[in-house]
């Protein structure tokens, strides 16, 4: 049975015009929650995805698949795989954009097995807005960045307030958050002062 590939996006959008503050090309990503299992430092098993900000409407993440993240053996599990590519949308609408947005919906393809020691090398682009809807999509290469493609995904993003975090979240993990912010914040301040006295 054939599949038939649905227009991507699925509605008509406005061109996803990258926010005046958003990181230009070149730019190292850091994390975003130390927490997070998709790019935080603080979880062990986690994918610890890393992310640099490309030409155009793009992120290039990648992650290298460990024991702790199989499913048959010595494979990627699937849902992991996803997992990682929510993470490398999420942080292309979040970086580039700057607005707030959780996921509404993501379909991703499996093209070839995903063996653990392997490295997945993930393109990212913003495809287009329709009101509080944000189209992305990427390609996942292995081992290489023009290796061969291994999974696809895209993903509708829904811009939602902050209230969404402060009253879904957790408050300790949320001051936390702020905290991390913060910190990061004075550190940029130095680094400039330092750069522009």
């Amino acid at each position: 049975m054939s599949r038939v590939s649905q227009p991507w996006p699925p509605v008509p959008v406005e061109p996803a015009e990258a926010h005046p503050k958003a990181p230009p090309a070149g730019t190292e990503l850091g994390v975003h929650f130390g927490e997070c299992f998709g790019c935080g430092d603080e979880v062990e098993s986690g994918l610890h995805l890393r992310s640099r900000v490309g030409e155009g409407q793009t992120v290039h993440s990648k992650f290298t698949v460990t024991a702790a993240h199989q499913g048959a053996p010595g494979l990627a599990h699937g849902g992991l795989l996803a997992c990682a590519f929510d993470e490398a949308l999420g942080s292309t609408v979040g970086n580039l954009l700057r607005r707030p947005a959780v996921t509404g919906k993501l379909e991703t393809d499996f093209r070839r097995p995903v063996p653990v020691g392997s490295t997945l090398y993930i393109a990212t682009r913003l495809d287009g807005i329709a009101g509080r809807k944000i189209y992305v999509s990427a390609n996942g290469r292995l081992d290489a960045e023009d290796g061969p493609i291994a999974v696809s995904a895209r993903a509708l993003f829904v811009v939602v307030g902050f209230e969404h975090f402060s009253t879904h979240g957790d408050p300790q993990a949320l001051e936390k958050l702020a905290a991390a912010h913060e910190k990061a914040k004075r550190a940029r301040e130095e680094r400039d002062w330092e750069i522009n006295p």
